[in-house]
Protein backbone atom coordinates (compact mmCIF):
# COMPACT_ATOMS: atom_id res chain seq x y z
CA UNK A 1 0.00 0.00 0.00
CA UNK A 2 2.45 2.52 0.65
CA UNK A 3 4.37 1.87 -2.25
CA UNK A 4 1.09 2.25 -4.89
CA UNK A 5 0.18 5.38 -2.56
CA UNK A 6 3.75 6.73 -3.65
CA UNK A 7 3.31 5.28 -7.41
CA UNK A 8 0.02 7.25 -7.39
CA UNK A 9 1.12 10.63 -5.57
CA UNK A 10 4.06 10.31 -8.94
CA UNK A 11 1.35 10.27 -11.07
CA UNK A 12 -0.51 13.42 -10.04
CA UNK A 13 2.98 15.09 -10.19
CA UNK A 14 3.52 13.94 -13.49
CA UNK A 15 -0.39 15.21 -14.95
CA UNK A 16 0.22 18.43 -12.41
CA UNK A 17 3.90 19.27 -14.57
CA UNK A 18 2.26 18.25 -17.98
CA UNK A 19 -0.96 20.70 -17.19
CA UNK A 20 2.11 23.60 -15.90
CA UNK A 21 3.73 23.32 -18.71
CA UNK A 22 1.08 24.66 -21.67
CA UNK A 23 0.16 27.72 -18.42
CA UNK A 24 3.83 28.71 -18.60
CA UNK A 25 3.86 28.79 -22.51
CA UNK A 26 0.56 31.11 -22.10
CA UNK A 27 2.24 33.39 -20.11
CA UNK A 28 5.60 33.90 -22.07
CA UNK A 29 3.33 34.25 -24.94
CA UNK A 30 1.33 36.96 -23.38
CA UNK A 31 3.90 39.03 -21.80
CA UNK A 32 5.99 38.78 -24.85
CA UNK A 33 5.11 42.15 -25.94
CA UNK A 34 5.67 43.86 -22.56
CA UNK A 35 8.86 41.75 -22.02
CA UNK A 36 9.84 43.44 -25.18
CA UNK A 37 9.87 47.00 -23.90
CA UNK A 38 11.88 46.09 -20.37
CA UNK A 39 15.18 46.11 -20.07
CA UNK A 40 15.68 43.48 -17.86
CA UNK A 41 13.61 40.78 -20.09
CA UNK A 42 16.37 38.92 -20.30
CA UNK A 43 16.81 37.83 -16.81
CA UNK A 44 12.91 37.25 -16.91
CA UNK A 45 13.09 34.79 -19.88
CA UNK A 46 15.67 32.88 -18.26
CA UNK A 47 14.09 32.87 -15.21
CA UNK A 48 10.88 31.44 -16.67
CA UNK A 49 12.55 28.68 -18.39
CA UNK A 50 14.55 27.66 -15.40
CA UNK A 51 11.17 26.92 -13.68
CA UNK A 52 10.46 25.28 -16.84
CA UNK A 53 13.24 23.39 -16.78
CA UNK A 54 12.78 22.51 -13.09
CA UNK A 55 9.26 21.17 -13.82
CA UNK A 56 10.88 18.87 -16.39
CA UNK A 57 13.17 17.48 -14.38
CA UNK A 58 10.56 16.99 -11.70
CA UNK A 59 8.20 15.21 -14.27
CA UNK A 60 10.91 13.20 -15.47
CA UNK A 61 11.83 11.79 -12.12
CA UNK A 62 8.21 11.39 -11.30
CA UNK A 63 7.81 9.37 -14.82
CA UNK A 64 10.94 7.03 -13.62
CA UNK A 65 9.74 6.42 -10.72
CA UNK A 66 6.08 5.58 -11.65
CA UNK A 67 7.64 3.69 -14.76
CA UNK A 68 10.07 1.48 -12.64
CA UNK A 69 8.38 1.25 -9.25
CA UNK A 70 5.18 0.73 -10.97
CA UNK A 71 6.64 -2.34 -13.01
CA UNK A 72 8.26 -3.82 -9.38
CA UNK A 73 5.03 -3.79 -8.00
CA UNK A 74 2.99 -5.15 -11.15
CA UNK A 75 5.82 -8.19 -10.88
CA UNK A 76 5.54 -8.91 -7.00
CA UNK A 77 1.48 -8.72 -7.66
CA UNK A 78 2.55 -11.28 -10.88
CA UNK A 79 4.60 -13.70 -8.44
CA UNK A 80 2.03 -13.45 -5.31
CA UNK A 81 -0.75 -14.52 -7.57
CA UNK A 82 1.08 -17.37 -9.61
CA UNK A 83 2.68 -18.22 -5.92
CA UNK A 84 -1.48 -18.72 -4.74
CA UNK A 85 -1.98 -20.32 -7.86
CA UNK A 86 -0.06 -23.22 -8.01
CA UNK A 87 -0.06 -23.26 -3.66
CA UNK A 88 -4.05 -23.22 -4.27
CA UNK A 89 -2.93 -26.49 -7.45
CA UNK A 90 -0.90 -28.11 -4.74
CA UNK A 91 -4.27 -29.23 -2.81
CA UNK A 92 -6.32 -30.10 -5.61
CA UNK A 93 -7.06 -33.77 -5.00
CA UNK A 94 -7.09 -36.45 -7.56
CA UNK A 95 -10.61 -35.92 -9.18
CA UNK A 96 -9.62 -32.38 -9.86
CA UNK A 97 -6.53 -33.63 -11.85
CA UNK A 98 -8.51 -36.71 -13.36
CA UNK A 99 -10.64 -34.21 -15.44
CA UNK A 100 -8.09 -31.44 -16.00
CA UNK A 101 -5.41 -30.58 -18.35
CA UNK A 102 -1.94 -29.83 -17.15
CA UNK A 103 -1.43 -27.41 -20.22
CA UNK A 104 -5.03 -25.57 -19.73
CA UNK A 105 -3.32 -24.92 -16.16
CA UNK A 106 0.07 -24.32 -16.65
CA UNK A 107 -1.18 -21.47 -18.93
CA UNK A 108 -3.36 -19.62 -15.84
CA UNK A 109 -0.19 -20.25 -13.84
CA UNK A 110 2.03 -18.37 -15.76
CA UNK A 111 0.32 -16.22 -18.73
CA UNK A 112 -2.69 -15.34 -16.79
CA UNK A 113 -0.77 -14.05 -13.58
CA UNK A 114 1.27 -12.22 -16.27
CA UNK A 115 -1.76 -10.07 -17.51
CA UNK A 116 -2.49 -9.68 -14.13
CA UNK A 117 0.69 -8.36 -13.00
CA UNK A 118 0.42 -5.94 -16.17
CA UNK A 119 -2.93 -4.72 -15.29
CA UNK A 120 -2.31 -4.23 -11.51
CA UNK A 121 0.88 -1.93 -12.51
CA UNK A 122 -0.42 0.12 -15.74
CA UNK A 123 -3.93 0.58 -14.15
CA UNK A 124 -3.72 2.51 -11.47
CA UNK A 125 -1.15 5.04 -12.94
CA UNK A 126 -3.12 4.97 -16.14
CA UNK A 127 -6.21 5.92 -14.57
CA UNK A 128 -4.82 8.50 -12.25
CA UNK A 129 -2.72 10.40 -14.50
CA UNK A 130 -5.46 10.32 -17.45
CA UNK A 131 -7.95 11.72 -15.39
CA UNK A 132 -5.88 14.56 -13.87
CA UNK A 133 -4.89 15.16 -17.01
CA UNK A 134 -7.72 15.42 -19.08
CA UNK A 135 -9.50 17.45 -15.92
CA UNK A 136 -6.67 19.50 -15.63
CA UNK A 137 -6.35 20.17 -19.39
CA UNK A 138 -10.39 20.58 -19.72
CA UNK A 139 -10.33 23.04 -17.17
CA UNK A 140 -7.74 25.20 -18.84
CA UNK A 141 -9.62 25.06 -21.94
CA UNK A 142 -12.68 26.21 -20.07
CA UNK A 143 -10.74 28.67 -18.39
CA UNK A 144 -9.11 30.35 -21.76
CA UNK A 145 -12.07 29.62 -24.06
CA UNK A 146 -15.56 27.55 -23.11
CA UNK A 147 -16.89 27.52 -26.65
CA UNK A 148 -13.99 25.18 -27.18
CA UNK A 149 -13.96 23.28 -23.92
CA UNK A 150 -17.49 23.01 -24.97
CA UNK A 151 -17.38 21.49 -28.45
CA UNK A 152 -14.54 18.86 -27.12
CA UNK A 153 -16.82 18.18 -24.11
CA UNK A 154 -19.74 16.89 -26.99
CA UNK A 155 -17.01 15.03 -28.78
CA UNK A 156 -15.99 12.88 -25.60
CA UNK A 157 -19.62 10.32 -25.01
CA UNK A 158 -19.11 9.39 -29.06
CA UNK A 159 -15.37 8.25 -28.30
CA UNK A 160 -16.33 6.65 -24.83
CA UNK A 161 -19.50 4.87 -26.64
CA UNK A 162 -17.09 3.93 -29.63
CA UNK A 163 -14.54 2.60 -27.52
CA UNK A 164 -16.65 0.35 -25.15
CA UNK A 165 -18.26 -1.53 -28.57
CA UNK A 166 -14.69 -2.83 -29.10
CA UNK A 167 -13.96 -3.30 -25.54
CA UNK A 168 -16.91 -5.94 -25.70
CA UNK A 169 -15.75 -7.88 -28.86
CA UNK A 170 -12.00 -7.30 -27.26
CA UNK A 171 -13.20 -9.25 -24.16
CA UNK A 172 -14.54 -12.01 -25.89
CA UNK A 173 -11.49 -12.83 -28.61
CA UNK A 174 -9.00 -12.50 -25.07
CA UNK A 175 -10.67 -15.21 -23.47
CA UNK A 176 -11.14 -17.19 -26.49
CA UNK A 177 -7.51 -16.45 -27.31
CA UNK A 178 -6.14 -17.18 -23.82
CA UNK A 179 -8.16 -21.11 -23.67
CA UNK A 180 -6.89 -21.40 -27.30
CA UNK A 181 -3.06 -20.69 -26.21
CA UNK A 182 -3.67 -23.32 -23.72
CA UNK A 183 -4.61 -26.17 -25.95
CA UNK A 184 -1.54 -25.03 -27.95
CA UNK A 185 0.65 -25.74 -24.97
CA UNK A 186 -0.80 -28.71 -24.24
CA UNK A 187 -0.49 -30.00 -27.10
CA UNK A 188 3.37 -29.17 -27.17
CA UNK A 189 3.47 -31.19 -23.86
CA UNK A 190 1.64 -34.09 -25.09
CA UNK A 191 3.92 -34.12 -27.98
CA UNK A 192 7.51 -33.41 -26.64
CA UNK A 193 6.69 -35.12 -23.45
CA UNK A 194 6.13 -38.71 -25.10
CA UNK A 195 8.69 -38.08 -28.08
CA UNK A 196 10.17 -41.39 -27.90
CA UNK A 197 6.94 -42.97 -28.53
CA UNK A 198 6.37 -40.47 -30.94
CA UNK A 199 9.89 -40.70 -33.22
CA UNK A 200 9.07 -44.40 -32.34
CA UNK A 201 6.15 -44.53 -34.57
CA UNK A 202 7.50 -42.02 -37.37
CA UNK A 203 4.22 -39.81 -36.03
CA UNK A 204 5.91 -36.66 -36.29
CA UNK A 205 3.96 -35.35 -39.32
CA UNK A 206 0.63 -36.35 -37.36
CA UNK A 207 1.75 -34.50 -34.07
CA UNK A 208 2.48 -31.88 -37.09
CA UNK A 209 -1.04 -31.81 -38.13
CA UNK A 210 -2.07 -31.96 -34.88
CA UNK A 211 -0.61 -29.21 -33.13
CA UNK A 212 -1.04 -27.20 -36.74
CA UNK A 213 -4.74 -27.43 -35.99
CA UNK A 214 -4.81 -26.44 -32.65
CA UNK A 215 -1.92 -22.96 -33.84
CA UNK A 216 -4.33 -22.35 -36.46
CA UNK A 217 -7.00 -22.31 -34.09
CA UNK A 218 -4.83 -19.39 -32.12
CA UNK A 219 -4.41 -17.32 -34.89
CA UNK A 220 -7.65 -16.92 -35.51
CA UNK A 221 -8.66 -16.23 -32.42
CA UNK A 222 -5.65 -13.76 -32.20
CA UNK A 223 -6.83 -11.93 -36.08
CA UNK A 224 -10.14 -11.38 -33.99
CA UNK A 225 -8.75 -9.58 -31.14
CA UNK A 226 -6.45 -7.79 -33.20
CA UNK A 227 -9.06 -6.79 -35.66
CA UNK A 228 -11.27 -5.26 -32.61
CA UNK A 229 -8.04 -3.85 -31.56
CA UNK A 230 -6.82 -2.22 -34.07
CA UNK A 231 -10.62 -0.54 -34.68
CA UNK A 232 -10.56 0.54 -31.57
CA UNK A 233 -7.11 2.63 -31.01
CA UNK A 234 -7.76 4.38 -35.45
CA UNK A 235 -10.67 5.25 -33.65
CA UNK A 236 -9.00 6.81 -30.62
CA UNK A 237 -6.69 8.60 -32.78
CA UNK A 238 -9.21 9.42 -35.21
CA UNK A 239 -10.99 11.17 -32.33
CA UNK A 240 -7.76 12.82 -31.09
CA UNK A 241 -7.06 14.06 -34.64
CA UNK A 242 -10.65 15.61 -35.07
CA UNK A 243 -10.24 17.05 -31.35
CA UNK A 244 -6.70 19.00 -32.94
CA UNK A 245 -9.13 20.39 -35.76
CA UNK A 246 -11.73 21.21 -34.15
CA UNK A 247 -9.38 23.79 -31.77
CA UNK A 248 -7.38 25.17 -34.68
CA UNK A 249 -10.73 25.41 -36.94
CA UNK A 250 -12.36 27.43 -33.68
CA UNK A 251 -9.88 28.99 -32.54
CA UNK A 252 -9.15 30.74 -35.87
CA UNK A 253 -11.99 32.20 -36.26
CA UNK A 254 -12.44 32.97 -32.72
CA UNK A 255 -9.08 35.09 -33.47
CA UNK A 256 -10.91 36.21 -36.73
CA UNK A 257 -13.76 37.76 -34.15
CA UNK A 258 -11.23 39.09 -31.59
CA UNK A 259 -12.08 37.09 -29.16
CA UNK A 260 -9.23 35.28 -28.73
CA UNK A 261 -5.73 36.01 -28.78
CA UNK A 262 -2.69 34.18 -30.43
CA UNK A 263 -1.05 33.68 -27.72
CA UNK A 264 -4.60 31.80 -26.25
CA UNK A 265 -4.84 30.18 -29.05
CA UNK A 266 -1.19 28.15 -28.54
CA UNK A 267 -2.47 27.92 -25.04
CA UNK A 268 -4.80 25.54 -26.45
CA UNK A 269 -3.26 23.76 -28.84
CA UNK A 270 -0.29 22.93 -26.15
CA UNK A 271 -3.45 21.89 -23.82
CA UNK A 272 -4.96 19.97 -26.22
CA UNK A 273 -1.64 18.02 -26.77
CA UNK A 274 -1.76 16.98 -23.17
CA UNK A 275 -5.33 15.96 -24.04
CA UNK A 276 -4.12 13.42 -26.46
CA UNK A 277 -2.28 11.28 -23.80
CA UNK A 278 -4.86 10.58 -21.69
CA UNK A 279 -6.70 8.69 -25.25
CA UNK A 280 -3.54 6.88 -25.36
CA UNK A 281 -3.76 6.25 -22.14
CA UNK A 282 -7.23 5.37 -21.97
CA UNK A 283 -6.57 2.68 -25.19
CA UNK A 284 -3.89 0.87 -23.46
CA UNK A 285 -5.70 0.68 -20.08
CA UNK A 286 -8.76 -0.74 -22.45
CA UNK A 287 -6.59 -3.48 -23.94
CA UNK A 288 -5.02 -4.14 -20.12
CA UNK A 289 -8.25 -4.48 -18.71
CA UNK A 290 -8.95 -6.88 -20.99
CA UNK A 291 -5.91 -8.86 -20.84
CA UNK A 292 -5.96 -8.41 -16.78
CA UNK A 293 -9.92 -8.98 -16.36
CA UNK A 294 -9.57 -12.51 -18.31
CA UNK A 295 -6.85 -13.09 -16.25
CA UNK A 296 -8.34 -12.68 -13.60
CA UNK A 297 -11.43 -14.32 -14.13
CA UNK A 298 -9.36 -17.28 -15.37
CA UNK A 299 -7.38 -17.37 -11.81
CA UNK A 300 -10.49 -16.71 -9.73
CA UNK A 301 -12.33 -19.99 -11.37
CA UNK A 302 -9.24 -21.85 -10.64
CA UNK A 303 -8.65 -20.39 -7.07
CA UNK A 304 -12.57 -20.67 -6.57
CA UNK A 305 -12.17 -24.92 -6.95
CA UNK A 306 -12.83 -26.17 -3.97
CA UNK A 307 -10.24 -29.58 -2.93
CA UNK A 308 -12.60 -32.66 -2.97
CA UNK A 309 -10.49 -33.92 -0.35
CA UNK A 310 -9.41 -31.60 3.00
CA UNK A 311 -9.30 -31.84 6.71
CA UNK A 312 -12.60 -31.67 8.34
CA UNK A 313 -13.10 -28.94 10.74
CA UNK A 314 -12.48 -31.53 13.81
CA UNK A 315 -9.65 -33.33 12.36
CA UNK A 316 -6.79 -34.31 14.72
CA UNK A 317 -3.15 -35.49 14.45
CA UNK A 318 -2.71 -39.59 13.71
CA UNK A 319 -0.26 -40.32 15.99
CA UNK A 320 1.82 -43.04 16.66
CA UNK A 321 0.55 -45.51 13.66
CA UNK A 322 0.84 -49.17 14.62
CA UNK A 323 -0.78 -50.41 11.05
CA UNK A 324 -4.30 -51.93 11.73
CA UNK A 325 -6.05 -50.95 8.43
CA UNK A 326 -10.21 -51.65 8.47
CA UNK A 327 -12.29 -51.35 5.16
CA UNK A 328 -15.58 -51.52 6.32
CA UNK A 329 -18.64 -52.18 3.39
CA UNK A 330 -16.59 -49.78 0.94
CA UNK A 331 -18.00 -48.77 -2.01
CA UNK A 332 -16.28 -45.98 -4.26
CA UNK A 333 -17.36 -44.92 -8.46
CA UNK A 334 -14.93 -41.92 -9.94
CA UNK A 335 -17.67 -40.00 -11.15
CA UNK A 336 -21.55 -40.06 -10.11
CA UNK A 337 -22.91 -41.24 -13.77
CA UNK A 338 -20.51 -44.23 -13.66
CA UNK A 339 -20.67 -47.56 -12.48
CA UNK A 340 -18.98 -48.61 -8.88
CA UNK A 341 -15.69 -49.66 -9.07
CA UNK A 342 -15.74 -51.27 -5.15
CA UNK A 343 -18.95 -52.54 -3.83
CA UNK A 344 -19.38 -53.68 0.06
CA UNK A 345 -15.96 -54.35 0.32
CA UNK A 346 -15.14 -55.61 3.82
CA UNK A 347 -11.36 -56.54 5.06
CA UNK A 348 -9.29 -56.25 8.27
CA UNK A 349 -5.55 -56.03 8.00
CA UNK A 350 -3.67 -56.57 11.12
CA UNK A 351 -0.75 -54.32 12.62
CA UNK A 352 2.63 -55.34 10.61
CA UNK A 353 1.05 -58.05 8.07
CA UNK A 354 2.39 -58.28 4.48
CA UNK A 355 -0.75 -58.46 2.54
CA UNK A 356 -1.02 -59.06 -1.16
CA UNK A 357 -3.74 -58.22 -3.30
CA UNK A 358 -4.15 -60.06 -6.87
CA UNK A 359 -6.90 -60.15 -9.44
CA UNK A 360 -7.46 -59.35 -13.35
CA UNK A 361 -6.79 -55.93 -14.38
CA UNK A 362 -9.41 -53.13 -13.63
CA UNK A 363 -11.33 -54.58 -10.77
CA UNK A 364 -10.42 -51.88 -8.63
CA UNK A 365 -7.13 -53.19 -6.70
CA UNK A 366 -4.99 -49.68 -7.14
CA UNK A 367 -8.63 -47.78 -6.73
CA UNK A 368 -8.87 -49.51 -3.08
CA UNK A 369 -5.32 -48.88 -1.62
CA UNK A 370 -5.43 -44.99 -3.36
CA UNK A 371 -8.17 -44.99 -0.65
CA UNK A 372 -5.95 -45.71 2.57
CA UNK A 373 -4.05 -41.95 2.39
CA UNK A 374 -6.85 -40.18 1.10
CA UNK A 375 -6.28 -39.17 -2.27
CA UNK A 376 -9.99 -40.39 -2.82
CA UNK A 377 -12.79 -40.69 -0.79
CA UNK A 378 -15.60 -43.52 -0.21
CA UNK A 379 -18.99 -42.94 -1.79
CA UNK A 380 -20.18 -45.07 1.40
CA UNK A 381 -18.64 -47.06 4.19
CA UNK A 382 -15.76 -46.60 5.75
CA UNK A 383 -11.51 -46.45 5.73
CA UNK A 384 -9.60 -46.23 9.23
CA UNK A 385 -6.11 -46.95 10.55
CA UNK A 386 -5.93 -47.78 13.96
CA UNK A 387 -9.61 -47.43 14.45
CA UNK A 388 -9.29 -43.63 13.13
CA UNK A 389 -11.62 -43.08 10.46
CA UNK A 390 -8.67 -41.37 7.73
CA UNK A 391 -11.25 -38.45 7.28
CA UNK A 392 -11.08 -37.81 11.11
CA UNK A 393 -7.69 -37.55 10.48
CA UNK A 394 -5.44 -34.50 9.19
CA UNK A 395 -4.00 -35.47 5.43
CA UNK A 396 -0.38 -34.69 6.30
CA UNK A 397 -0.21 -37.05 8.99
CA UNK A 398 -1.87 -39.62 7.85
CA UNK A 399 0.03 -39.22 4.31
CA UNK A 400 3.24 -38.79 6.61
CA UNK A 401 2.57 -42.67 8.13
CA UNK A 402 2.04 -44.51 4.64
CA UNK A 403 4.37 -44.89 2.32
CA UNK A 404 3.57 -45.48 -1.73
CA UNK A 405 5.34 -46.74 -4.82
CA UNK A 406 2.86 -46.09 -7.64
CA UNK A 407 2.69 -47.77 -10.89
CA UNK A 408 2.90 -44.72 -12.94
CA UNK A 409 6.77 -43.62 -12.36
CA UNK A 410 7.93 -40.55 -11.65
CA UNK A 411 11.30 -38.14 -10.77
CA UNK A 412 11.38 -34.93 -11.14
CA UNK A 413 14.00 -33.06 -12.72
CA UNK A 414 17.44 -32.55 -10.71
CA UNK A 415 19.87 -35.27 -9.59
CA UNK A 416 19.46 -38.51 -8.04
CA UNK A 417 20.52 -37.30 -4.54
CA UNK A 418 17.66 -34.84 -4.82
CA UNK A 419 15.21 -37.31 -5.62
CA UNK A 420 15.99 -39.48 -2.76
CA UNK A 421 15.73 -36.77 -0.55
CA UNK A 422 12.04 -36.16 -1.91
CA UNK A 423 11.59 -39.19 0.44
CA UNK A 424 12.96 -37.61 3.67
CA UNK A 425 14.21 -34.05 3.23
CA UNK A 426 15.97 -34.27 6.44
CA UNK A 427 17.50 -37.75 6.05
CA UNK A 428 20.98 -38.20 6.55
CA UNK A 429 23.50 -39.21 3.95
CA UNK A 430 23.79 -42.76 5.52
CA UNK A 431 19.80 -42.93 4.97
CA UNK A 432 19.69 -42.32 1.88
CA UNK A 433 22.57 -44.79 0.90
CA UNK A 434 21.21 -47.45 2.79
CA UNK A 435 17.72 -46.70 1.72
CA UNK A 436 19.34 -47.21 -2.30
CA UNK A 437 21.05 -50.50 -1.52
CA UNK A 438 17.64 -51.59 -0.24
CA UNK A 439 16.11 -50.81 -3.19
CA UNK A 440 19.15 -52.97 -4.85
CA UNK A 441 19.80 -49.40 -6.55
CA UNK A 442 23.04 -48.63 -5.18
CA UNK A 443 25.12 -50.01 -7.71
CA UNK A 444 23.97 -48.37 -10.82
CA UNK A 445 24.18 -45.57 -9.11
CA UNK A 446 27.87 -45.35 -8.51
CA UNK A 447 28.19 -46.51 -12.32
CA UNK A 448 26.50 -43.32 -13.40
CA UNK A 449 28.84 -40.45 -14.63
CA UNK A 450 28.53 -38.29 -11.04
CA UNK A 451 27.18 -40.87 -8.89
CA UNK A 452 24.26 -39.64 -6.76
CA UNK A 453 25.13 -36.18 -8.27
CA UNK A 454 24.14 -37.41 -11.89
CA UNK A 455 20.92 -35.27 -13.08
CA UNK A 456 18.44 -37.57 -14.83
CA UNK A 457 17.15 -35.23 -16.75
CA UNK A 458 12.87 -34.30 -16.90
CA UNK A 459 10.95 -37.46 -15.54
CA UNK A 460 14.30 -39.25 -15.32
CA UNK A 461 14.50 -39.29 -19.04
CA UNK A 462 18.76 -40.68 -18.53
CA UNK A 463 17.54 -43.50 -16.69
CA UNK A 464 16.06 -47.11 -17.72
CA UNK A 465 12.57 -47.88 -16.75
CA UNK A 466 13.64 -50.44 -14.04
CA UNK A 467 16.56 -47.47 -12.89
CA UNK A 468 13.53 -45.30 -12.06
CA UNK A 469 11.42 -47.43 -10.57
CA UNK A 470 14.38 -49.06 -8.30
CA UNK A 471 14.60 -45.34 -7.79
CA UNK A 472 11.11 -44.63 -6.57
CA UNK A 473 11.38 -47.74 -4.07
CA UNK A 474 14.45 -46.35 -2.20
CA UNK A 475 12.13 -42.98 -2.20
CA UNK A 476 10.02 -44.84 -0.70
CA UNK A 477 12.32 -46.85 2.02
CA UNK A 478 14.04 -43.42 2.95
CA UNK A 479 10.06 -42.48 4.24
CA UNK A 480 10.46 -45.27 6.23
CA UNK A 481 6.60 -44.99 7.37
CA UNK A 482 4.67 -47.90 9.24
CA UNK A 483 2.17 -48.31 6.35
CA UNK A 484 3.64 -48.85 2.96
CA UNK A 485 1.77 -49.46 -0.17
CA UNK A 486 3.53 -51.00 -3.55
CA UNK A 487 1.32 -50.64 -6.61
CA UNK A 488 3.05 -52.83 -9.37
CA UNK A 489 6.51 -51.46 -7.45
CA UNK A 490 8.72 -54.17 -9.44
CA UNK A 491 6.63 -54.62 -12.72
CA UNK A 492 9.69 -52.71 -14.88
CA UNK A 493 12.15 -54.85 -13.18
CA UNK A 494 14.51 -57.32 -14.77
CA UNK A 495 14.12 -60.87 -13.06
CA UNK A 496 17.80 -60.96 -11.20
CA UNK A 497 16.66 -56.79 -10.14
CA UNK A 498 12.74 -58.21 -9.11
CA UNK A 499 14.63 -60.76 -6.83
CA UNK A 500 16.68 -58.21 -4.94
CA UNK A 501 14.23 -56.03 -4.30
CA UNK A 502 11.89 -58.65 -3.51
CA UNK A 503 14.35 -59.61 -0.57
CA UNK A 504 14.82 -56.13 0.54
CA UNK A 505 10.77 -55.73 0.58
CA UNK A 506 10.59 -58.89 3.00
CA UNK A 507 13.21 -57.32 5.11
CA UNK A 508 11.56 -53.91 5.36
CA UNK A 509 8.29 -55.34 5.50
CA UNK A 510 8.58 -56.81 8.95
CA UNK A 511 7.68 -54.80 11.69
CA UNK A 512 5.26 -52.67 9.54
CA UNK A 513 2.11 -52.78 7.89
CA UNK A 514 2.53 -53.99 3.50
CA UNK A 515 0.50 -54.19 1.18
CA UNK A 516 1.61 -55.30 -2.25
CA UNK A 517 -0.12 -54.70 -5.63
CA UNK A 518 0.85 -57.15 -8.27
CA UNK A 519 0.22 -59.23 -11.43
CA UNK A 520 3.59 -60.56 -11.51
CA UNK A 521 2.49 -63.64 -8.84
CA UNK A 522 6.26 -64.20 -7.95
CA UNK A 523 6.51 -61.01 -6.14
CA UNK A 524 3.83 -62.19 -3.93
CA UNK A 525 4.29 -66.02 -3.02
CA UNK A 526 6.20 -64.97 0.71
CA UNK A 527 3.41 -62.50 1.96
CA UNK A 528 1.33 -63.52 5.08
CA UNK A 529 -1.87 -63.55 3.10
CA UNK A 530 -2.84 -63.25 -0.85
CA UNK A 531 -6.39 -61.37 -1.41
CA UNK A 532 -8.20 -61.90 -4.31
CA UNK A 533 -9.93 -59.34 -5.99
CA UNK A 534 -12.08 -59.89 -8.74
CA UNK A 535 -15.56 -57.88 -10.07
CA UNK A 536 -17.53 -60.16 -7.34
CA UNK A 537 -15.15 -58.53 -4.84
CA UNK A 538 -13.24 -60.06 -2.37
CA UNK A 539 -13.55 -64.16 -3.61
CA UNK A 540 -10.36 -65.44 -2.03
CA UNK A 541 -7.90 -64.95 0.77
CA UNK A 542 -5.22 -67.09 2.30
CA UNK A 543 -1.05 -67.80 2.18
CA UNK A 544 0.52 -68.91 -1.58
CA UNK A 545 0.09 -72.69 -0.72
CA UNK A 546 -3.52 -72.61 0.62
CA UNK A 547 -4.99 -70.97 -2.17
CA UNK A 548 -2.68 -73.53 -4.98
CA UNK A 549 -4.21 -76.26 -3.10
CA UNK A 550 -7.59 -74.85 -2.91
CA UNK A 551 -7.31 -74.52 -7.01
CA UNK A 552 -9.95 -71.88 -7.54
CA UNK A 553 -8.94 -68.30 -8.71
CA UNK A 554 -5.55 -67.92 -7.56
CA UNK A 555 -4.60 -71.13 -8.57
CA UNK A 556 -5.75 -70.02 -12.23
CA UNK A 557 -4.10 -67.54 -12.46
CA UNK A 558 -0.98 -68.86 -11.19
CA UNK A 559 -1.37 -71.61 -13.57
CA UNK A 560 -2.04 -68.62 -16.74
CA UNK A 561 1.39 -67.12 -16.09
CA UNK A 562 3.48 -70.36 -15.86
CA UNK A 563 2.35 -71.12 -19.38
CA UNK A 564 3.28 -67.90 -20.40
Amino acid sequence: MPLLTTILASAVLVAATAIAMPLLANHIVARLPELADSPDATRQLLFIGGVMLVIFVLQALATYFVDYQGHVMGARIEAQVRRELFEHCQKLSFTFYDRQRTGQLMSRISNDSLWLGELFHHGPEDVAISLLKFGGAMAVLTWIDPMVAGTIALMVPFAIGYAMIFNRRMNVALRTSKERIAGVNERVEDALGGIRVVQSFANEADELRRFEVQNQHFLQSRKDGYRSEALLWSGMDGFAQLVTVAVIVIGAFRILHADLSAAELLTLLLCVGVLLDPIKRFDNFIRLWQEGYTGFTRAMELLEEEPDIADNPDARPLGDVKGAIAFRDVRFRYEADVPLVLDGISLDIRPGEFVALVGPSGVGKSTLCALIPRFYDVDGGSVSIDGHDVRSVTLASLRRNVGMVQQDVYLFSGTVWENLLYGRPGASDDEVIAAARAANAHDFITALPQGYDTDIGQRGVKLSGGQKQRLTIARAFLKNPPVLIFDEATSALDNDSERAVQQALLGLARGRTTIVIAHRLSTVRHADRILVLTREGMVEQGTHDALMAAGGVYAGLHSTQGRI
